[in-house]
């Protein structure tokens, strides 16, 4: 039978391409693997383009309709809680970035924040814990590394599964 191996890449379509590109390239930290900015309008952008050419595109040609939304989310990981703490200051320094939660869903500390065009991102780092979905409890990233994982533990014993 056919499978998947997972995710390639997530494409969305800019109003701004240049303010798109300089934001997920300047503060996410995503690399250029390729564009063209003049023909197409495209940018393709990988956190390691040696070994994934591209993992998100951004394209020229977004509608701009304020009733419609046209993503739910655009989740990167990282790979540690520390990052995860550089990147909510990041992000705060951000004139047109607003973070919307930073929570604990047991299996992965997710920060949730709107780019500069309003679209939900995720940046996330997974625990371990195979804490039943979905949850979702606020949590503190002042707290230490082990606060923060012993509490995705103590859910792991107390998180029933849907059932």
């Amino acid at each position: 039978m056919a499978e998947t191996t997972g995710l390639g890449h997530v494409g969305i379509y800019a109003t701004d391409l240049m303010r798109q590109r300089d934001f997920y390239s300047r503060v996410i930290g995503l690399k250029i693997a390729d564009e063209d900015l003049e023909g197409r309008g495209m940018v393709f952008m990988s956190s390691d383009p040696v070994s994934e050419h591209h993992e998100f595109v951004l394209m020229k040609g977004r509608v701009k309709d304020d009733d419609t939304n046209v993503i739910q989310q655009i989740s990167f990981k990282v790979p540690t809680i520390g990052d995860m703490r550089e990147y909510k200051h990041k992000l705060e320094d951000e004139p047109d970035v607003t973070i919307e939660r930073i929570v604990s869903h047991g299996n992965a500390f997710g920060m949730y924040f709107l780019d500069p065009e309003g679209n939900r991102v995720e940046l996330y780092y997974r625990t371990g814990y195979p804490v039943p979905q979905p949850h979702g409890d606020p949590i503190d990233l002042e707290r230490s590394d082990e606060e923060l994982l012993a509490d995705a533990r103590e859910l792991l014993l107390t998180k029933q599964p849907v059932k």
